[in-house]
Formats: C-alpha cells, sequence, structure tokens
C-alpha cells in the first residue's frame, strides 16, 4: 500500500521540473518571437527605405530624362561642301541615334516636338535637319538655277528631268552630317520624300543603318495611283504675292494632306503655317526638291536589293500617296513589315501620333536589343 505514496512524492519533485522548465521554454519562446518580430520590423522598415529611396531615383531620373528630351529652338550647323545644314540633337550622346529625316519643302520642326521628346525619352539621340535648300540650311556657293515649267513638261511627255542635285545627293548629306557628329551607326526613319531619301541612304550604307524606318513614302516605279488633280493644283500653288497669301495657301495645302477623318482647326492650320514661313520661306529651293524626285523614275531595284532591317508605315487615307505605293514598297524590300494605319492621310495630326509612335518604337527597340546582344 506504500507504493503509490512512493510514486505521488516522486512525481511531484518532477512535476514542479516540467513546469519550470515549461514556463523557461515559454518565455524563451516569447523572447525569440519578440526579437524576430523586431528583426521582422527592422526588414520591413529598410525595405521601405529601399523603395522609397529607389523611387526618388527613378523620379528623378524620368525627371533628368525629361529634362534631356526638352526641345529648343536653337540649332547647330554643318558644313558639307557646296551646302551647311542647320541640324538639332536631341538627348544624351551615349544613346543610339536617330536621324530624322523630313519631306518636299518641310523644315526640321514639322517633326512635331512632342513625338521628338518621346522619341529621345524612350532612350534615343534624336537628330533632325533641315534638307538642303529648305529652313535654316544654305547653300555655300551659288544656288542653282532650274526652270520647274519647262521640266514638268518633259516629265509629263515622259522624257528625262533635268535636276540640280538628286536624291542620292540629298542622301549623302545626311550621312555627311552624321559623319560631322562622329555617328558610326544610327537608326534610320524618313517620311515622304525623306523616306526616298532614307531608301538610298540604306543602299550607300547599309552597314551603318541599324534600322530603317519609312513612313508615307514611295518607291517611285510608274502605274502607282497618283494624287488627286486638285491636291496636285495645291501644290503648283508656289508663287505668293505676300505673306498672308502664302500662309493662306499653306493652310490650304495642309488641309488637304489631311485625313477626312480629322475637322481641322483653321486657325491651327494658319498658326502652322505661320510659323513654317517666318522660320524660312523659300519656294524657289521647293521646286528644286520636287525636280529631284520627278528626275528619278523608279527606285525599284535599289529597293530590291536593300538588307536593312525596314518598317513600312502608310495611312489608308493618304491623298498624295496613295496606300498603295507603301504596299508597294514592302513588297520589294526583303523581309521587311508593313503597318497600315487607318484614316492617316499624309500629315503628323494629333490623333495619329500615337499610332504612329505605336507602330515605329517596337522596331526601332527591336533593333536596339539586337545590336546590344551582338556587342555582349
Amino acid at each position: 500500500m506504500s507504493r503509490p505514496a512512493v510514486e505521488s512524492h516522486l512525481v511531484r519533485p518532477f512535476g514542479r521540473f516540467h513546469q519550470t522548465v515549461t514556463v523557461m521554454w515559454q518565455r524563451a519562446v516569447l523572447l525569440h518571437c519578440n526579437t524576430c518580430l523586431l528583426l521582422a520590423l527592422s526588414l520591413v522598415e529598410f525595405i521601405m527605405r529601399i523603395v522609397i529611396f529607389l523611387a526618388a531615383l527613378l523620379g528623378s531620373l524620368s525627371s533628368l530624362a525629361a529634362e534631356t528630351c526638352k526641345v529648343g529652338t536653337d540649332v547647330e550647323r554643318v558644313a558639307l561642301g557646296d551646302v551647311s545644314l542647320a541640324y538639332q540633337s536631341i538627348g544624351r550622346s551615349s544613346d543610339p541615334a536617330l536621324l530624322l529625316v523630313m519631306g518636299l519643302g518641310g523644315q526640321l520642326i514639322h517633326w512635331p516636338d512632342d513625338v521628338v521628346e518621346q522619341l529621345c525619352e524612350q532612350g534615343f539621340r534624336v537628330i533632325r535637319f533641315d534638307n538642303r535648300d529648305v529652313g535654316l540650311s544654305r547653300w555655300n556657293t551659288q544656288a542653282p538655277e532650274a526652270n520647274l515649267a519647262f521640266e514638268v513638261l518633259r516629265y509629263r511627255l515622259g522624257l528625262s528631268v533635268g535636276a540640280p542635285y538628286r536624291l542620292r545627293d540629298m542622301a549623302g548629306d545626311a550621312l555627311g552630317l552624321m559623319d560631322a557628329l562622329g555617328i558610326e551607326d544610327f537608326h534610320l526613319l524618313g517620311a515622304s520624300m525623306g523616306g526616298m531619301i532614307a531608301q538610298h541612304v540604306a543602299d550607300m550604307a547599309p552597314q551603318r543603318v541599324r534600322s530603317l524606318t519609312l513612313l508615307m513614302t514611295s518607291s517611285g516605279a510608274q502605274g502607282l495611283p497618283a494624287p488627286s488633280p486638285a491636291l496636285l493644283r495645291l501644290l503648283a500653288r508656289r508663287e505668293a504675292p505676300s505673306r498672308e497669301v502664302a500662309l493662306e495657301q499653306q493652310a490650304d495645302l495642309l488641309a488637304a494632306l489631311g485625313s477626312p477623318a480629322v475637322v481641322d482647326d483653321r486657325a491651327m492650320l494658319l498658326h502652322q503655317a505661320e510659323l513654317a514661313y517666318d522660320r524660312a520661306f523659300n519656294p524657289a529651293g521647293v521646286e528644286r526638291q520636287l525636280l529631284a524626285i520627278l528626275a528619278e523614275r523608279s527606285r525599284v531595284d535599289l529597293l530590291n536589293r536593300l538588307q536593312v532591317p525596314t518598317l513600312v508605315v502608310h495611312g489608308t487615307a493618304d491623298p498624295l500617296l496613295p496606300v498603295m505605293h507603301g504596299v508597294h514598297v514592302a513588297a520589294h524590300i526583303r523581309g521587311s513589315e508593313l503597318r497600315l494605319i487607318p484614316g492617316l492621310a499624309h500629315r503628323f495630326q494629333e490623333r495619329f501620333k500615337a499610332p504612329l509612335l505605336a507602330a515605329v518604337l517596337p522596331h526601332l527597340q527591336a533593333h536596339r536589343l539586337d545590336v546590344q546582344l551582338v556587342q555582349m
């Protein structure tokens, strides 16, 4: 009968020991949990500080990029033999260069500032310039003379056209500008006549052109749809007895080159015409550019031999170079991509800036990455 008493006597100290150990364990666990909680809070605070720092850094970088890409009005000049070109370089010199080539009679300001800034903010050094005979570009010698009426008559009779210079000479200007800037290779985007010039640049120096984008342009081949007679009459109006008449004529032309899906504000068109006229007005120079276009019948053979990564972008409502011009260009460049933009005409209208950028940027970025991978 004494055995249970003995067992009870033995269990009590063990029970007290177990309770003591349990309490110590609980305290240790509690202390450990508090330590873990403090460490976790410290870690969260550290991560939050890192996040805030990175956000501030990205914000400052974004602000810096926006400041770096801000377009001004000042231009620089470079002498290239017979001509001196006026140009602007927007962005960091360390970024891949993107050369913009404007069309007939167009000045560098006809590349919309906001589009230029967005291209720059995507990591490109954007270079735009006045072609010979327009804007602030100048002849270093006596400007050549030309008889537009006589040469247009020869063109209509199917005879050869005499031009003071050719589109290939203008392509040489573009390459000379890049040489002067010390830029070995670059992306190339040309619009309208600028797209024709860009075709020659890619043919003359394919190893220097990272990518080619041809916007609202043509191969110059016979048989493609012609502009409407009404538009041709507007294009032919080059003489203006006064500034006011010149502005009205230019506003009429801008309206005719716009999309039928957009109702233009006349005051805005007159303002755009005013900006261009007051910067530079050289109708004789535009006539010489037009002759350079007419003197070149077709670039199909040139397009057939191009091996540069090419994107062709054209609007379905282009009244000057109807959509088949773009289709024909793409059909003759091996491996090219064609993007048709519904409603786009022959101007950089506000409604179509976003679709244009959405078409062009992936092409530019893809071939920028191709080069980076090769360099790695």
